[in-house]
């Protein structure tokens, strides 16, 4: 753990997504800042994620919202983000694409069911949920999210949740999570010029659907 280097890189992104935010705005984002520093002194958290975390509460904090970091909202699950402006409440969790090794032969299922046990558990507890990734990543968002629960189908539903029982069992992914999930918008963090853009799902689900289906990803 290096927690002097920690601190100077987290001081730095913060320093740099300054110039996006008004100065009244900044204690917003330096509350996030010292919420890592302290996540980090716990071995809870890591650079990388961290200044996706920062780029993503930066656009946030921008748009009036007050943004907390690793945030426990149950017994078993904590968020990246969660934002609240009003009494509305954002949740975004970010994916980088990342499978633990005792995945390695069967990467793109686990990535698949993670996807959608992301969206299936998280969504339900918040008014906006999203996903958000660096743009050299590419998130396989399933179709069925794309429509509302009264229109999805049930042969893709229990498709879906046999995949996810594959990986998720304690606890499982339940049928009536997936039906009444809901995914409201994709971030792309750019790392390099420290910002991030909102897409809505059916955009990025088309722009990523030639690259899927060429790599024979069933979504």
């Amino acid at each position: 753990m290096d927690l002097e280097k920690f601190r100077d890189d987290v001081y730095t992104i913060t320093n740099r997504l300054s110039s996006q935010l008004d100065k009244d705005e900044m204690p917003k984002l330096n509350y996030v800042r010292q919420r890592l520093i302290d996540l980090y002194t716990q071995n809870l958290v890591k650079i990388n994620h961290s200044v996706l975390e920062l780029i993503c509460a930066a656009n946030l904090v921008a748009r009036g919202y007050t943004v907390d970091v690793e945030k426990q909202i149950s017994d078993s699950l904590v968020c990246d983000l969660y934002a609240k402006k009003d009494h509305h409440v954002s949740i975004i969790e970010i994916e980088t694409g990342f499978t633990p090794p005792e995945h390695a032969l069967d990467t793109i299922d686990y990535y698949v069911s993670r996807i959608v046990s992301k969206i299936a558990r998280y969504s339900k507890y918040c008014d906006n949920f999203a996903l958000a990734t660096p743009v050299i990543g590419i998130l396989p968002v399933h179709q069925i999210f794309l429509n509302p629960p009264q229109v999805r189908d049930e042969l893709e539903i229990k498709k879906i949740k046999s995949l996810c029982d594959r990986f998720y069992k304690n606890p499982p992914i339940e049928y009536d999570e997936i039906l009444n999930a809901k995914l409201n918008s994709i971030y792309l963090i750019n790392i390099d010029k420290d910002f991030a853009k909102e897409i809505d799902p059916v955009s990025y689900y088309n722009l990523t659907l030639s690259i899927l289906e060429k790599s024979e990803i069933d979504i």
